[in-house]
């Protein structure tokens, strides 16, 4: 007998997924409203977005030509220590929670490749697959939605009713069929806190009267992506950020009673570390603390660009 959507779920579940669901691989919906978004400008300096690559989004069997379905799954990541609004220092740094402990990519890519290992072994005829983490050309957002992992938030994240927001997402694209699942309804509502509470007022209706992300305000992409200079009227309000920003997960109603992971690689390895030991760090100190988190995304030049600011705002309050 061939494996079944069910069957998959529950290996998802063994290999330390919480969420996990089925999405087709066709042409997703939101191409559309993606190449809109990214013609906008709001993409930034992403060019991974706005080239090639970012066509490549137009459909999954682009990345793997038999591919009839996309198994979508959530890894939890959030730790029980405080949330930005619970750290009134402003002379120690933030850095983003998803980038506290161990770099995803990996951790997700293990649990995805163990979930193959095991399909393997109950689906006795053969197939093709490909692993994808965020890295991939994939609207990872719009199939997680498909698979009924959760739907969209006004922040653009994927939100679960039961388990909130924090969450890694993964995929595993197969050349079996299997029965997709359904897409949950949207439940944000009129609520607005993730919108009144960006600091940058980087959440802004679209052309259709829905909301999305203008990257180019968006602290995350400030800390992260931009290279060179932040210009003076964004990095002000960027307050003792360093490396992301969780402020509009921290605010969401979806996440006062977000469980906590059990998995141990997510734990912070260094805290809301003080700016001024932050200051000190040499390229040799960046590679021993951040080499295998995602903060090495930031490069030594920018990370100690978002230091430098960090203590230039701690210095005005």
């Amino acid at each position: 007998m061939p494996i079944t959507a069910a069957e998959i779920k529950e290996l998802a579940g063994a290999c330390g997924f919480e969420l996990a669901g089925i999405a087709s691989a066709g042409p997703p919906e939101d191409f559309v409203r993606f190449d809109e978004w990214r013609r906008s400008g709001r993409a930034g300096e992403m060019s991974y977005l706005t080239d090639r690559r970012g066509d490549l989004r137009s459909d999954p069997r682009n990345l793997l030509p038999t591919a009839k379905s996309i198994v979508c799954v959530g890894k939890l990541y959030n730790t029980p220590h405080p949330r930005t609004d619970e750290i009134p220092d402003t002379k120690r740094g933030w850095i983003s929670r998803y980038a506290w402990g161990a770099d995803y990519h990996d951790v997700l890519r293990q649990g995805l490749e163990m979930l193959v290992r095991r399909i393997l072994e109950l689906h006795k005829e053969p197939f093709d697959w490909k692993v994808c983490v965020d890295t991939a050309p994939l609207l990872e957002r719009s199939y997680a939605r498909a698979a009924g992992l959760g739907w969209i938030g006004k922040n653009t994240c994927l939100i679960n009713q039961q388990q909130g927001s924090w969450f890694f997402l993964g995929e595993l694209l197969l050349s079996i069929a299997l029965l997709p699942d359904t897409p949950p309804p949207n439940r944000c509502g009129s609520c607005t806190r993730c919108i009144d509470a960006c600091p940058t007022a980087a959440i802004v209706q679209d052309e259709t009267g829905g909301w999305t992300l203008d990257s180019r305000a968006c602290i995350s992409y400030l800390t992260i992506e931009k290279r060179g200079e932040v210009p003076k009227e964004l990095a002000e309000k960027m307050s003792s950020h360093v490396f992301g920003c969780d402020v509009c997960q921290d605010v969401c109603p979806w996440n006062t009673r977000a469980p906590f992971t059990a998995d141990s690689a997510f734990e912070p390895s260094w805290f809301a570390p003080p700016l001024a030991s932050l200051a000190e760090l040499d390229e040799t100190d960046f590679r021993h603390f951040f080499r295998n988190s995602p903060v090495w995304r930031a490069k030594y030049s920018g990370f100690m660009r978002n230091v430098a600011l960090a203590i230039e705002n701690a210095k005005s309050t």
